[in-house]
């Protein structure tokens, strides 16, 4: 099941997606179902089933635009850098990475993005607001969160997860250098393309057979599997859940492979009129023009 948030003239609500990629309402096939995301997340299996059965039987909703499936997260979307071998590699050779003196990671780096970076499927990404005219894209798989709790074990991992989306994680890369710190560089508004849907866990499979492509102008530039993950899945889960309480709804974004615009001599950035367009089958098509 693919879920997404969606808005027409009756307002903002949850819907899926059927197999044409059109929207089917799904609170109007039953009345009692969340019309938040969030809600429907927190709601449980209970709520799920009740989604999968109102698909069912849910007429399209015609006029339909497709937000990001959580337009407002309840806190931080959790990141992780430099987690593929390649795009690791590209990173430290780039000059742009301030932060550690081995290639490859020994563990998950962690940092955040705000709520307020989250913008939907087709919204511009603001490379205005980045200064220094060094804006970067950062095709990613995101997992959400079911099942929320702390001391979550690898094992028990999968278990807590909702379904899976794609981030594109723009950077302003000179402000990720200057402040050594990641999240001012990686934290601006609108820097944080989010969708088009939530691929359930059960749709995805466990372990998720999925993989990322990501192309600017039409130019292939990134492409990659789950499965290429230095840290994989079950580790991040519990790696950050051991320090931080995981919540219903929260976003872990997993990594960036090979291929970014600081990987190109001279670095490729983004440019106003430039669209990034981010492909996992299964979930779909994110695409942003940028301004």
């Amino acid at each position: 099941m693919r879920l997404v948030t969606f808005r027409d003239a009756r307002g903002t609500r949850i819907g899926a997606l059927d197999e044409a990629g059109k929207v089917l309402d799904l609170p109007a096939a039953d009345p009692s179902l969340p019309r938040d995301m969030l809600a429907l997340i927190a709601g449980g299996e209970a709520a799920l089933a009740a989604a999968r059965a109102a698909e069912d039987k849910a007429s399209v909703a015609e006029g339909a635009t497709i937000l990001a499936p959580i337009p407002r997260p309840a806190k931080n979307i959790f990141c992780v850098g430099k987690n593929y071998h390649e795009h690791a590699k590209e990173f430290a050779s780039s000059g742009f990475d301030a932060t550690a003196k081995e290639v490859v990671p020994e563990a998950p780096v962690v940092f955040s993005k705000p709520p307020t970076s989250v913008i939907g499927p087709h919204d511009p990404i603001p490379s205005f607001l980045d200064s220094s005219n060094s804006t970067d894209y950062e095709g990613e798989i995101a997992v959400v969160i079911g099942r929320g709790g702390r001391g979550i074990s690898e094992a028990e991992a999968y278990a807590h997860i909702f379904g899976y989306t794609i981030v594109n994680d723009v950077t302003a890369r000179t402000l990720q250098h200057k402040h050594r710190q990641w999240i001012l560089g990686k934290g601006i508004d609108g820097f944080c393309p989010m969708g088009p849907a939530i691929v359930t866990a059960d749709a995805a499979g466990v372990p998720p057979k999925l993989s990322i492509s990501t192309w600017v102008n039409g130019e292939l530039r990134q492409r990659a599997s789950v499965d290429d993950l230095i840290f994989g899945i079950p580790t991040l889960i519990a790696t950050i859940s051991a320090a931080i309480t995981l919540e219903p709804g929260d976003i872990i974004a997993t990594g960036t492979p090979a291929g970014v615009g600081i990987g190109f001599t001279p670095p490729k950035f983004l440019k106003p009129g430039d669209k990034v367009r981010i492909e996992v089958p299964g979930i779909g098509v994110l695409e942003n023009p940028v301004a």
